[in-house]
Parts: C-alpha cells; structure tokens; sequence
C-alpha cells in the first residue's frame, strides 16, 4: 500500500467521526456552557449539576440525529468496501 492510500484512507475516517460525532459534541458544548452560565448567575457551584442535562440533551440529539448518523456510517463503509480491490491491487 502506498503511503498515499494510507494517509487519504485516514484521512477520510478522521473526517467521517468528526462529521458523525459533532451534532452531540456540539450539543454537549452548548448545554454546558448554559448549564455554567446559569451556575455563575445562581451561586450553585455544583459540579454534578451539569452532567444530567448534558446526557439527556446529548440523547435526544442521537435520537434526531441517528439516521443521517447511520447513512454517513454506511456511505463510507460502502466507498471504503468499494476500493478495497484498488488498495490491494496498487492501481
């Protein structure tokens, strides 16, 4: 395998995890930083606070976000299995 092929197939599911894990990464992001605002703004300075609804925001984006999740999942699975022969074969 070439050097090429290797860094582009890595390349390609470092980008396909970025795309797939940042709708509940970004959720998370935002509901904590509200979840802090709103600890700044009431005093309570409670860490556990922010963990239960983070994980309930971070649910309900997989639940909306699941079928495009799985598409992209399947798109690349699908491209990846397709150029399995070109890989092998060097050409």
């Amino acid at each position: 395998m070439q050097s090429e092929v290797a860094v582009d197939l890595c390349r390609e599911a470092l980008m396909t995890c970025m795309i797939v894990g940042g709708p509940m990464l970004i959720v998370g992001m935002v509901v904590g930083l509200l979840i802090s605002l709103l600890q700044a703004l009431t005093q309570i300075q409670d860490q556990t606070v922010s963990y239960v609804p983070k994980i309930i925001a971070m649910a309900v984006a997989i639940v909306f976000c699941l079928p495009w999740m799985l598409q992209q999942i399947v798109e690349y699975s699908e491209d990846l299995i397709r150029n399995i022969p070109n890989v092998v074969l060097g050409g």
